[in-house]
């Protein structure tokens, strides 16, 4: 038996790799399937299933490709319909895999055709859950993703999810590993565990939603309170997981395409595409191309181009770090944004050099700020972090303006006096301050270094609150 989890960071997201005796089965495979194909060869095994455990509203999913690409079945559980040729497998059903056996598990709740897998090992023992976003470490799926046409409500939703739970995952063993689709970091839950791999008799301990004796009244409450609406590009996401979508080597081809200055500067006001900049942040606050969007590959890149750009049909025009072309349009598509039209070649040096307009950010050392505010009792700050790092503790005279509504919060900004923004490091409010700057706000200076940087100044903020989970 050898299973394998291949996690990407990014969008907090495990896909997995099972072989026994020369098959294979892939559980939600990410959009880029070369990985999961040389793993096979490499074992000198063959593809048999790809496996998914929901229509993913998070990632656009390669199973399209793989199946493509090996010949292996595409299969979903009960009441998933599909515009390609698919395997909707009954609640039960039994898949062998070399000496293994793989049972479909039909767990409704987060999505009606959520399903979870379990594998059982060459004695028909149960040895492993691969729960999908029914069952996280730590929480469960969210229930309010219903597709149009359903017409369930999240409490309706939650309320099959506790029936799930209940009927078809706490009976099973305590000692069986657990192995969910997201970790910390996705919008799928709420509370989800920085683990990546854990153990259902844990997981019954401690997870709030598999409380013994809690009610369905209970359940209900308890799963959607708090529930943020979801990013703007899942519905786009689903629908292309159900109905298809262009080639990923197709999409990689046009969006590698070198540009010239001259030639990025007419594609972007003819086409009216974004110009999206994905170095680092400090980089961007030197130079960048007047209205463009930061966006920093080596944070939380994917998510947030999703909740900030949303329409994953938008036109793109990338400016990268030198060699990291290829791996910014793969994690563009990863999220269904295929319409990358190519990126600036020779950077922002050759743009410069072609004599094109350049923008800076004002940016300000956490010390710089604490001087100005010695100086002068009317200075405005807003801090650009979640709801729930704000509460925890935040600049007492810190307003707060959280970067994925940012867009909400617009009208806040003053228009005639200076202002500071802020997240926890630096990167988001880097972020915040291009979209600033793309809707024609100018007078606000980033401080550097963010929160933690707020506090070794020893600037003053409210006293630190706990986090409260569910």
């Amino acid at each position: 038996m050898n299973i394998q989890q291949i996690y990407t960071g990014c969008l907090a997201q495990g896909a997995y790799y099972i072989e026994s005796n020369g098959e294979v089965a892939i559980i939600d495979p990410l959009r880029e399937v070369e990985p999961y194909i040389a793993k096979a060869k490499k074992d000198n095994a063959q593809i048999k299933y790809i496996f998914e455990t929901h229509f993913h509203a998070d990632f656009v999913s390669g199973h399209l490709t793989l199946s493509k690409a090996t010949g292996a079945p595409i299969i979903f559980g009960p009441n998933a319909t599909t515009a390609f040729d698919s395997i909707i497998a009954k609640d039960g059903q039994d898949f062998p895999l070399g000496d293994l056996t793989i049972t479909l598990l039909h767990t409704p709740g987060h999505t009606m055709e959520s399903s979870c897998y379990l594998l059982k090992d060459a004695q028909n023992r149960p040895h492993a859950l691969f729960s999908g976003d029914t069952l996280f470490l730590g929480d469960v799926g969210r229930p309010d993703l219903a597709q149009k046409g359903e017409d369930l409500t999240q409490e309706d939703l939650a309320s099959i999810l506790y029936d799930s739970l209940r009927n078809k995952i706490i009976p099973l063993p305590d000692s069986l590993l657990i192995y969910p689709a997201h970790g910390a970091g996705s919008a799928c839950g709420k509370n989800l565990s920085k683990e990546t791999v854990g153990i259902l008799g844990d997981q019954k301990k401690t997870n709030y939603a598999l409380r013994e004796n809690m009610s369905k009244d209970e359940f209900v409450k308890e799963v959607t309170d708090g529930l943020l609406p979801p990013p703007q590009y899942f519905p786009l996401n689903v629908k292309m997981n159900k109905q298809g979508y262009e080639d990923v080597a197709l999409v990689l081809q046009k969006g590698t395409t070198p540009i010239s200055p001259h030639q990025f500067e007419d594609l972007a006001n003819e086409m009216g595409a974004v110009v999206l900049d994905v170095r680092h942040q400090d980089e961007f606050a030197k130079k960048h191309i007047p209205r463009s969007i930061f966006i920093g590959i080596d944070g939380g890149f994917a998510p947030w181009v999703g909740t900030l750009i949303g329409d994953v049909k938008q036109s793109i025009l990338l400016v990268t770090p030198e060699g990291r072309e290829e791996e910014t349009v793969t994690r563009l598509a990863r999220v269904g944004f295929d319409n990358t039209l190519g990126y600036l070649e020779g950077g922002i040096a050759a743009w410069e050099a072609a004599g094109k307009e350049l923008d800076q950010v004002e940016s300000h050392t956490a010390h710089e700020l604490k001087s100005h505010l010695l100086k002068e009792k009317s200075v405005i700050v807003f801090d650009v972090r979640q709801e729930g790092e704000y509460i925890s503790q935040h600049m007492s005279i810190a307003k707060h303006s959280p970067l994925n509504y940012i867009n909400d919060y617009f009208d806040t900004f003053p228009k005639d006096k200076t202002f500071y923004i802020h997240c926890a490091g630096g990167y988001r409010s880097m972020i915040a301050a291009s979209i600033l700057k793309s809707r024609g706000v100018h007078n606000f200076i980033d401080v550097a270094g963010g929160f933690k940087a707020i506090q070794e100044a020893a600037i003053d903020t409210t006293d630190y609150i706990c986090p409260t989970t569910n």
